[in-house]
Parts: C-alpha cells; sequence; structure tokens
C-alpha cells in the first residue's frame, strides 16, 4: 500500500482512484491527478528512464504516449500522459515541472488532461500496468449530497457541466457527489465504466437519486446495470470525481444539444 500525503493531493484540483476503463485503476491502484497547469511531479526521487509507448489510435490523439520510471526509495512510480522534459538520472521533488500533459490515445474524448500516478515494488515488472499498489489517500473527500438538477456552465462536443451540486469549501478540502446514504463520496464513470469507488468505504448497494447503482466491497464498487437519462434521454453517464476548488456534476453525453444555462433534471433508472 501507498499513502498520498495530504500536502501531495492539495497541488492539484481534482482527482479520481476509479474514473477509467483500464486495469490499473483496478481497486483503486492507480490515481489520475487534474492540475491546474503544467505537469508537476506528485513524487520525489531519481528519473530510471522515459519511455515512448504506442497508445490506442483515437483521431483527436497523439499516436503515442509516455511512460516515466522514477525510483522513490521503496517502490517505482510510473507515470503516465507527460511529455517529459526531464531524463533518466535527473533528481526531482514533489511539485518539480516533469514536463507537458498531453491527450493520449489511452483518454475517452470527455477526459481532460491528467497524470496518471501508480506504484510498483522494486522487485517487480515497473513496465506492467496491472498489479500496482492500492493507493491510500491522507485526505478525507466530503460526500455533497445531490438532488440530480442544476444548470449547464461549462459544454464540450461529449459532455457539460452543472452548477450543481455546489462545493461546499472551495479551495479549503476535497469534495465528491454523495452515495444515498450521505457517508461516501462516489468516484468512477456511472455505469459507462465497469466499477467505481466509495472513497470512505461501503458494504453492500450502493445508492445514487434515490436508486441503487451499485454494490460495495469496502472502497470497490462493482455498477449496477442502470441508465442515466438527462431531461429524459438516454445518456453515456455520469463522471465522478474528488475535486477540491468546484464539483458541479460532470454528464457525458456525445451528440448532446445542450447550451450554458440550461437547466438539466437527471434521472437514474434499472435496467
Amino acid at each position: 500500500m501507498v499513502v498520498l500525503s495530504a500536502e501531495v493531493l492539495s497541488r492539484y484540483p481534482r482527482f479520481s482512484l476509479y474514473n477509467s476503463p483500464y486495469p490499473a485503476h483496478d481497486r483503486g491502484c492507480a490515481i489520475d491527478l487534474y492540475p491546474a497547469e503544467g505537469a508537476p511531479s506528485p513524487v520525489a526521487g531519481e528519473v530510471l528512464e522515459t519511455r515512448t509507448v504506442r497508445a490506442p489510435q483515437k483521431p483527436y490523439a497523439p499516436e503515442n504516449d509516455h511512460l516515466l520510471l522514477i525510483d522513490c526509495g521503496e517502490r517505482i512510480a510510473r507515470i503516465l500522459h507527460v511529455d517529459p522534459a526531464v531524463a533518466a538520472g535527473d533528481r526531482i521533488e514533489v511539485g518539480d515541472p516533469l514536463g507537458t500533459t498531453l491527450r493520449a490515445g489511452f483518454f475517452a474524448p470527455w477526459v481532460d488532461d491528467h497524470v496518471h500516478l501508480g506504484f510498483r515494488a522494486p522487485d517487480t515488472n515497473p513496465y506492467r500496468a496491472s498489479g500496482s499498489l492500492p493507493i491510500e489517500l491522507e485526505t478525507a473527500v466530503e460526500p455533497v449530497a445531490w438532488d440530480g438538477t442544476g444548470r449547464v456552465i461549462a459544454v464540450g462536443e461529449t459532455f457539460v457541466v452543472l452548477d450543481s451540486p455546489a462545493h461546499p469549501a472551495p479551495g479549503d478540502r476535497f469534495a465528491g457527489i454523495a452515495a444515498g446514504s450521505g457517508e461516501t463520496a462516489l468516484d468512477g464513470g456511472l455505469p459507462h465504466y465497469e466499477g467505481g469507488g466509495a472513497l470512505a468505504g461501503a458494504s453492500g448497494p450502493i445508492e445514487l437519486l434515490g436508486e441503487r447503482v451499485g454494490l460495495a466491497e469496502g472502497r470497490d464498487v462493482a455498477w449496477d446495470p442502470i441508465e442515466v437519462r438527462a431531461n429524459g434521454e438516454a445518456i453515456t453517464g455520469l463522471s465522478l470525481f474528488a475535486g477540491r476548488e468546484t464539483l458541479g456534476a460532470k454528464l457525458v453525453c456525445p451528440g448532446h444539444e445542450f447550451s450554458i444555462g440550461d437547466r438539466i433534471e437527471v434521472a437514474i433508472r434499472g435496467r
């Protein structure tokens, strides 16, 4: 297990442990850190290697991604989605610039630029994505209740962001959309990725907007086969995360016709 300190996490406005379809994120064994700008390092250590890796081919992404391996002493950090400005032998500290983020083909089109971070034991293969160490957070994520409504404040080709729920204390602490019980914040792509997370841990059924959406076992949630609707129309789903400055719900809806200021009501239905 690796513990990410509150000081490291505070350098990023947003993070997610589960919002990815890739096995590296299974059981919260990797974290995506969304920087305000640049690509600040979340770890300190010596750069072992920067390697160009082939990424899935997407029309909006470059052909290759990059893997940075950093010796942090008791573990090796694996960092992706950064075009490196560092090289083998460089010594870096937390917050040092690693390079520039890039939109890798590993991203879905609605995903913002971020730094992917995972850790492996020194005696294991550092090039493998699966089998990384579980990541624990030295910071709580406040669950914030949401009634499923809001007005559009940001629009992309494949998503919209609502003004609700509002962050309870912007810049002061992390918050996330609460499960029905209000005891834990949810994380992940609901339901377009296979599973998600209950960041404070839970056991048993998980609800959102009055409907069961999954089954929790500790921090891991297996989503139920549900459908998310926005103003009565089926959409891809909800992109759930922990935010430090803003929180509003992000709706994944390629081909939408929503505009800034539109009022949206989200509902969840079992299939």
